[in-house]
């Protein structure tokens, strides 16, 4: 008789344990993705995903408030907006109704990629600024429901050429917030750019990632969270904080409806617009076919006709409540994936927190507190992950074949045009700035077209004439 395996009787008990635990959390056909969890675990879960996107819903509107001219309460009030809408924006992506809602872990937030468009608009237009901004956001967010079902049929015009060429160019348009964060933010004050504010930054930068490197778990996907509280700690005694935005909020407080005024709607704010919320579906059709591979689940049509529909419609709400366009936040993906807790309730759950902390202005506005150069430290690694992000992408995108490798030079090129000479385009309309200011709108829009001309116009055709090579093999056509 041949001798049984013997096992460490810790391996043996945590197996145990798992298959209890499995046994118990996913009743007999119930999928995991609907399993529901004990309440505290829950809880526990749902904030985990929160600590894990909430720096990056702050920060579009602590990036769009200074840079449209709103002063530091009011900068608070758009942070406390956007968390509430993120929470709307999760439900209904994971409980839905309807036809609404992927009904998958997926997480809603503020999407990165209107950041710089939005600049573009309201820059030096303050409250007006805002609600020119609100109202392009509502159009286009309405136009993209409707266009949903018909959308869900195009991704094959959207590979991740073109796809990993947008989201680097957003990583690298919000690279120079981080960067003049770091030298103090007003470029007018006595100490910008002074050792003491890149010094900061500096530390700050090293403390997020000795945080990443030698933390695991839950405390290593708040590395960013953390680097900004132990920065801001240091700063307080060397005098680099404010309490104005604190003594400022109240304790409860609701977002008041259109706050700044009614929306106003200019054509070329909603061009740009429309060009951001072509690229936030993009990027969600990305992430819940991703996300369907995670969990078991395959993100079909119907999944990603009912996840667009809830970007969509959330982004469509967000602008009443003050708040900006939501989409799809890749880093809870990455979360799902480490801790094997697929749940949508769990996800549920956080975004039911996300609108507890909207309705505290208080707490959202606790992170005011954090000097400028921390945040530009922290910033540096949050947008920089950004761009990374994108470039993974690229590294699928086949630039061998084909004239891909053409497509993302040009599209690049084109997009840091705004960044690296922003007076590039001085003599052109002030309505066309709206969109050609935008390095991420015009690497969009230049991906997109070089990517039909040279992948899809005239394909059937070259594909027939390469069936055949001149030695009678049959060979593949190269797409």
């Amino acid at each position: 008789m041949a001798a049984q395996p013997r096992f460490p009787k810790d391996a043996v008990a945590e197996a145990e344990e798992a298959v209890e635990e499995d046994a118990v959390a996913a009743p007999e056909g119930q999928h995991p993705v609907d399993e529901t969890l004990p309440p505290l675990k829950m809880f526990t879960s749902g904030l985990q995903h929160v600590a894990a996107m909430y720096a990056g819903v702050v920060a579009p509107p602590m990036i769009v408030g200074p840079a449209v001219g709103l002063s530091a309460t009011e900068t608070a009030f758009l942070m406390g907006a956007s968390l509430f809408t993120a929470g709307i924006a999760t439900l209904l992506q994971t409980l839905g109704f309807w036809k609404v809602g992927a009904r998958l872990p997926f997480v809603n937030g503020v999407s990165f990629a209107g950041v710089t468009p939005m600049i573009a608009i309201g820059k030096d237009r303050g409250a007006d600024g805002i609600t020119v901004i609100f109202g392009a956001i509502i159009v286009a967010s309405l136009l993209g429901f409707v266009l949903t079902p018909y959308f869900s049929k195009l991704v094959r015009f959207f590979p991740p050429v073109v796809t990993g060429t947008v989201i680097t160019l957003i990583g690298l348009s919000l690279l120079p917030v981080a960067f003049r964060w770091s030298q103090g933010g007003n470029s007018t004050a006595s100490d910008y750019g002074s050792m003491k504010n890149i010094g900061m930054a500096a530390l700050t930068l090293v403390i997020v990632l000795a945080l990443r490197k030698f933390l695991r778990g839950f405390l290593q996907q708040i590395a960013i969270l953390l680097g900004l509280v132990v920065g801001t700690v240091i700063a307080v005694p060397m005098g680099m904080t404010s309490l104005d935005a604190i003594k400022n909020a109240d304790v409860v407080g609701f977002p008041t409806p259109f706050h700044f005024g009614a929306p106003q709607f200019e054509i070329a704010a909603i061009v740009s617009m429309c060009i951001v919320m072509l690229v936030c579906m993009t990027e969600s059709t990305a992430d819940m076919l991703a996300l369907g591979k995670i969990v078991d689940r395959t993100a079909d049509e119907r999944t990603i006709e009912g996840g667009l529909r809830a970007d969509t419609l959330g982004s469509a709400i967000s602008p009443l409540f003050n708040g900006f366009m939501c989409s799809a936040f890749a880093q809870n993906i990455g979360l799902v994936a480490m801790t094997k807790v697929r749940s949508r309730f769990v996800v549920a759950a956080g975004g039911g927190i996300l609108i507890l902390l909207g309705l505290c202005p208080v707490a959202a506005s606790v992170i005011a507190l954090v000097p400028l150069p921390v945040l530009g430290g922290a910033g540096i690694v949050l947008f920089g992950s950004v761009a990374a992000s994108g470039i993974q992408t690229l590294a699928s995108a086949a630039l061998e074949k084909g004239e891909n490798a053409l497509i993302v030079a040009a599209s690049v090129g084109v997009g840091l045009i705004p960044i690296a000479a922003p007076e590039f385009y001085h003599a052109f309309p002030r309505d066309a700035l709206v969109v050609l200011d935008s390095g991420i709108s015009t690497g969009c829009i230049v991906a997109i077209v070089l990517n039909l001309a040279f992948n899809h116009l005239g394909r059937k055709r070259s594909s027939e004439s390469s069936l055949t090579t001149p030695t009678g093999h049959e060979a593949v056509a190269v797409h």
